[in-house]
């Protein structure tokens, strides 16, 4: 395929494609949750697992998958309802990936571009998430302010139910989760879905704290935030004062904030590659929390502020490094001017001179003249040097004093 005809491919399918809130049966003034919402169940409806050998169903999972990585992103949904689909950059648009369905191989690659530092976004399995709606799932109970442990293997899902009174849920409920081996996990919150089923409402990804991994969900009464580390993480890894930039981006309110009294499930799903995770869930009531309330609520306003302050510490610090950036190759510029004029003068002034250039070929017979001199000294030398040796020896043989005896005869 010429070029030309990918670039005519890729203007069709433009053309083609269907508006996001279309897509997943919104209006434009759909909220996170309900976004969040339709996009799970359509996705469940529409997964490749469930409808093998079905390229219609393959389409339709692609075109919502498109559509809920536009609008669960506030800058693009913020792009498309102003400009369209011209104005979102859909070839960076990180799609997640469910492990349980990739194959050995391709989580070997997986894995191996996790170790690296690729971004890789994992989504609940499609099975875990129909077991769930379909009530066929195993519930153990978990009492308030009693850590439990367990054992859950990889792309699978322990489920707890936990029992809210009226005045814990008034006072506030945290549910957290750690991973003592640093094991990779989601933490799900699930809505009751008709007389037995469940529907996954809320999910949050492990991080990294210390020498443990864990996620939490804080539902005290008012508005709260979590920070999705993977927003803008592929752009980020290209630019690292991007990744400083854009580092809280991610800072995004939660769609739930309290609970009402009753039962509520909360899940522990394994997310690592290919062994299985120890983790400890606890359920928390904050009614004896009230300091740690008012200082959740404190710093998180001032995060709130200092994104503020550093989207527009970026307009400046961009303009600065392109001064700096233009200033710097100028400095390269004016550094190779200086040295070339010095050379042009150096030469000039070397030409006011009435001495004849010394050719190499004279100096190099000169040499061979000086080397000739001195062979020839060396050589008078040596015979000096070989008439004094036998003058010497010549004097030794006449200086010899011979006795001879006259009483004998010769």
């Amino acid at each position: 395929m010429t070029k030309s005809d990918k670039k005519s491919k890729q203007e069709a399918e433009k053309s083609v494609r269907k508006d996001p809130y279309e897509v997943l049966g919104l209006s434009r003034s759909a909220t996170d949750q309900e976004i969040k919402s339709a996009y799970r169940k359509l996705a469940l409806k529409y997964h490749p697992d469930k409808n093998a050998n079905d390229p219609e169903a393959a389409n339709m999972f692609t075109e919502i998958t498109f559509s809920y990585d536009i609008l669960s992103d506030p800058d693009k949904r913020r792009l498309f309802d102003t400009d369209g689909f011209e104005a979102v950059e859909s070839g960076n648009q990180e799609v997640e990936l469910d492990l349980s369905s990739l194959g050995t191989v391709n989580t070997m690659f997986a894995a191996i571009f996790s170790k690296l530092g690729v971004p890789i976004k994992t989504t609940v399995s499609a099975n875990v998430l129909e077991e769930a709606l379909n009530g066929m799932v195993p519930i153990r109970p978990l009492l308030l302010g009693q850590p439990v442990s367990g054992k859950v293997d990889k792309q699978s899902a322990h489920f707890y139910s936990v029992s809210v009174t009226e005045y814990e849920a008034t006072a506030g409920l945290v549910c957290r989760v750690q991973s003592a081996d640093k094991s990779n996990f989601k933490l799900l919150y699930f809505d009751q879905e008709g007389s037995s089923g469940l529907s996954l409402s809320l999910q949050e990804d492990c991080v990294k704290t210390g020498k443990v991994t864990s996620a939490g969900m804080y539902f005290l009464g008012f508005p709260t935030y979590r920070l999705d580390q993977t927003v803008n993480s592929m752009a980020a890894a290209r630019d690292p004062d991007l990744a400083f930039f854009k580092k809280l981006d991610g800072f995004q309110p939660c769609e739930i904030n309290e609970l009402k009294a009753g039962n509520h499930v909360f899940a522990v799903y394994g997310d690592n590659f290919f062994k299985s995770v120890n983790y400890t869930i606890e359920v928390l009531c904050a009614a004896s929390l009230k300091e740690e309330k008012d200082n959740l609520k404190t710093v998180e306003a001032q995060i709130l502020s200092k994104r503020v302050d550093i989207s527009k510490f970026e307009s400046e610090y961009r303009e600065v490094l392109a001064q700096f950036t233009e200033m710097t190759s100028r400095y390269a510029q004016e550094m190779q001017t200086i040295d070339e004029l010095l050379k042009q003068r150096t030469a000039i002034q070397a030409s006011y001179t009435a001495v004849p250039a010394i050719k190499r070929s004279g100096s190099r017979s000169k040499n061979k003249g000086a080397c000739k001199d001195s062979r020839e000294d060396g050589q008078v030398r040596d015979k000096k040097a070989s008439m004094r040796e036998r003058l010497k020896k010549k004097k030794w043989y006449h200086n010899i004093s011979v006795k001879v005896d006259k009483t004998k005869p010769c």
